[in-house]
């Protein structure tokens, strides 16, 4: 791993790592957690949902490429009724792609220097045993609603990894990849006026500095490392309907006093 790129070979790879792979030609990348045994256990729009045509396209349509059955695993593609949370061999994972293992605690000028989002955190991971061990209670108990902007695949590898959760419903998720979907248009949009206060040929070269810093600057802002609006919580206490998000909200408001990334457990009961 480095600074260009994540990308491992299979036999790198450990119990409790954030894996991941690109997907339609680098367009975006889905995330998971290995669990040892040559499994995955990942996070997918629900069969029964996914026809939703509000979604977008893309990361959201993950099922449709997920093979329906696995000749070398039996239980390759396991999931509970009405939900997202599947186990998959890492081959049909990976369908063909390269592997990458996604990076935690990494310092900041690291973190602004991985362009692409979706790759890194400056958030610290919890050890395997504790990682897997929320991987395998959510492939029983689910993850909530697949959203490819609040709670995607790659918001639930983060939670397995670090236990964090945003409190709030609007706006991004913990997803790196998400915040740079949205930061990229949104430093363009905001860098745009300066071509009027700053002459050609400056303001091409001007412009185009100040939205990567601008998109830099917003990554690094969403990066639940340095996020105040967390909390962790064990994945007891989550609960696989929308109304989890009410009680994290008043656990988190009634322990505004403490450091927002602090590792106390929060029980919501």
């Amino acid at each position: 791993m480095g600074l260009l790129s994540n990308r491992v070979e299979r036999s790198k790879i450990k119990a409790g790592d954030h894996i991941y792979t690109y997907r339609a030609v680098f367009a975006y990348s889905h995330h998971g957690i290995f669990v040892g045994g040559n499994k995955v256990v990942h996070f997918t729009r629900d069969p029964v949902t996914r026809s939703d045509t509000n979604a977008p396209s893309g990361s959201n349509n993950e099922m449709s490429e997920l093979p329906s059955s696995c000749s070398t695993y039996p239980d390759c593609g396991f999931r509970q009724p009405n939900s997202g949370v599947i186990l998959s061999c890492l081959d049909c994972f990976l369908q063909n792609g390269a592997l990458y293992t996604f990076e935690y605690g990494v310092t900041p000028t690291f973190f602004l220097a991985k362009v692409r989002g979706g790759t890194c955190t400056t958030a610290t991971s919890d050890g395997p045993g504790t990682v897997i061990h929320r991987a395998m209670y959510l492939l029983q108990n689910g993850f909530g609603n697949y959203d490819v902007f609040q709670n995607n695949c790659e918001d639930f590898a983060l939670y397995c990894k670090t236990g964090i959760l945003m409190v709030e419903k609007s706006g991004l998720g913990r997803s790196g990849q998400a915040s740079s979907m949205l930061g990229a248009p949104l430093a363009a949009l905001l860098a745009s006026p300066l071509k009027l206060l700053i002459p050609s040929p400056v303001s091409s070269v001007g412009v185009a500095t100040v939205t990567a810093g601008m998109y830099c600057v917003s990554r690094y802002a969403t990066d639940i490392g340095v996020r105040t609006d967390i909390v962790k919580v064990a994945v007891e206490d989550l609960a696989v309907n929308l109304g989890w998000m009410d009680g994290l909200q008043e656990a988190f408001q009634g322990n505004e006093a403490s450091s927002a990334n602090n590792n106390q457990v929060i029980n919501l009961d």
